[in-house]
C-alpha cells in the first residue's frame, strides 16, 4: 500500500522535508486557501503539485474538495456549485491527480470536545465527551428543541458538567466545537452556528440522502470521464449531532452511496476511527466487502468509554476498539488483487495521532502532530509487512 501523510500546505508547521523522513511517499492535501465552492484553477493545482514533487514526494490524494452547503440543502443555487465541483475534478485530472476524498456532513466537519485530553502515558489525545457536547448544546448554544434529543439522565449529566466549568472553560468548550478543526470548512460564532443549523430545520435524513444522491449523479459521470476516483469519508462521529441528520455512518450507508451512482469512479474512504465508534460496525467485514471500491484508508483507532456509550477518545493506532491487524490483513488481500490485475495502489495514512514527546512543545494542529503520527505510521507499516510475509 502507498503510505501517505496529511499536509495542510505551505503554512503547515510540519515541512515536506520532515514528512519525507517519516517514510511516507505520498501527500494528502488540498488547496485550503480557495473558498468553499470555487473552482480550483489548473495553475494553482500544478504549482502545489510541483512544490510537493520538488521535495521528493507525490500528491496522492486530495482531501478534500469541500461540498458547498447549498448542495447539501438542495437549494436552487446548488447548480453553480455543482458545476464548479465538476470543473475542479477536470482540473485535478488535467494535473494527473486522480483520487478525491470528500464528505457530506452538514454544517460541521469532524467534531471533538477536547483537543488535548491527557492519557495515562502522558500523551495528549482528541476526545469526544457526550456530556460536554450535551452541555454545550443544551445550555451554551441553547438550541431550540435540544431537550428532545437527550434523556433525563443525559440532561442531568450535562448540567453537572457545565457546573464544573468557569467562564473560561465554557468559552473554551464552545470554541473547540464550533471554531473550526483542521480541515474544517467553516469557522462559526454561536449566532452563526445556530443560523447554520436553522437552515436544516426541514431537512431530515431522507432528504439529505436524496441531496447526496443528486450530487453523486451529477459528479460521478464527470469523475468517470476524466479518470478520477471519488472516495466519500464517513461521518465523524457517525451519528446525528445538534439535530442534524447524518447519512454516511454505517456499512448500509456505504452500500447506499455505491448504489446511488453505480460506477467504478464512485468509491469509499475507509476511516476505521469514524466507523469504529459504532459497536454495530464490523470493520474487517467492511474492508472485505467493499475492498474493490475502497480508494483511500484512514487508519486510526478509537476507544469507546464505559462511563458513557457515546463518549470516545483517540486510542493508540494498534489499540482501542479497532481490529487493526484484521483490517490491514483485508486491505493487503485487496492490494494483492490489484497488483495481479494492474489496478491502482491503495493509499493509507495514519490519522489523529497523539501529541507525544516534542509534539507537546511544537505548534502543530490538534490531531496532526509529527511524532505521534510518525509512531502510528511506523506501527501500521510494521503490521502490513508482517501480514505480507505471513500470508
Amino acid at each position: 500500500m502507498e503510505h501517505t501523510w496529511r499536509w495542510f500546505g505551505p503554512d503547515d508547521p510540519i515541512s515536506l522535508e520532515e514528512i519525507r523522513q517519516t517514510g511516507a511517499t505520498g501527500i494528502v492535501t488540498a488547496l485550503h486557501e480557495i473558498a468553499n465552492g470555487e473552482v480550483w484553477p489548473v495553475d494553482a493545482i500544478a504549482a502545489r503539485k510541483a512544490l510537493i514533487e520538488a521535495a521528493g514526494l507525490r500528491w496522492s490524494v486530495v482531501e478534500s474538495v469541500p461540498v458547498h452547503e447549498t448542495i447539501k440543502q438542495g437549494l436552487p443555487e446548488r447548480e453553480r456549485y455543482i458545476e464548479a465541483y465538476q470543473e475542479t475534478l477536470r482540473d485535478l485530472a488535467t494535473c494527473g491527480i486522480d483520487t478525491v476524498c470528500y464528505n457530506f456532513m452538514p454544517v460541521l466537519d469532524w467534531t471533538r470536545t477536547d483537543l488535548a485530553w491527557r492519557l495515562a502515558d502522558g500523551g495528549l489525545a482528541l476526545r469526544f465527551d457526550q456530556n460536554a457536547l450535551a452541555a454545550f448544546d443544551l445550555y451554551l448554544l441553547s438550541r431550540p428543541g435540544a431537550e428532545h434529543d437527550y434523556s433525563t439522565t443525559e440532561q442531568e449529566r450535562a448540567r453537572a458538567y457545565l457546573a464544573g466549568l468557569d467562564n473560561a472553560g465554557r468559552e473554551h468548550l464552545a470554541n473547540t466545537i464550533i471554531a473550526g478543526l483542521p480541515g474544517a470548512e467553516e469557522h462559526y460564532t454561536l449566532a452563526r452556528f445556530q443560523a447554520a443549523l436553522d437552515a436544516y430545520e426541514d431537512i431530515d435524513a431522507e432528504r439529505l440522502r436524496n441531496h447526496l444522491g443528486d450530487f453523486l449523479r451529477a459528479i460521478v459521470p464527470v469523475a468517470e470521464e476524466v479518470g478520477v476516483r471519488l472516495a466519500i469519508h464517513p461521518d465523524d462521529p457517525p451519528r446525528p449531532l445538534f439535530g442534524l441528520p447524518r447519512v454516511v455512518s454505517t456499512a448500509d450507508d456505504a452500500q447506499w452511496v455505491l448504489d446511488a451512482a453505480p460506477s467504478e469512479a464512485n468509491g469509499l474512504t475507509l476511516c476505521t476511527g469514524s466507523y469504529g465508534v459504532r459497536e454495530d460496525v464490523d470493520l474487517v467485514e467492511m474492508a472485505q466487502r467493499f475492498g474493490p471500491r475502497i480508494y483511500f484508508a484512514h487508519l486510526r483507532s478509537t476507544q469507546r468509554e464505559a462511563e458513557h456509550p457515546r463518549s470516545f477518545h483517540e486510542a493508540h493506532h494498534l489499540g482501542g476498539d479497532v481490529d487493526m491487524v484484521g483490517v490491514i490483513r483485508a486491505l493487503v488481500a485487496e492490494e494483492r488483487r490489484r497488483e495481479r490485475e494492474g489496478g491502482p495502489r491503495l493509499p493509507l495514512r495514519p490519522d489523529h495521532g497523539h501529541h507525544i514527546l516534542d509534539d507537546q512543545r511544537r505548534d502543530t494542529r490538534p490531531g496532526y502532530p509529527l511524532y505521534g503520527r510518525l509512531k502510528g505510521l511506523a506501527e501500521l507499516r510494521g503490521v502490513e509487512l508482517a501480514v505480507r510475509q505471513l500470508t
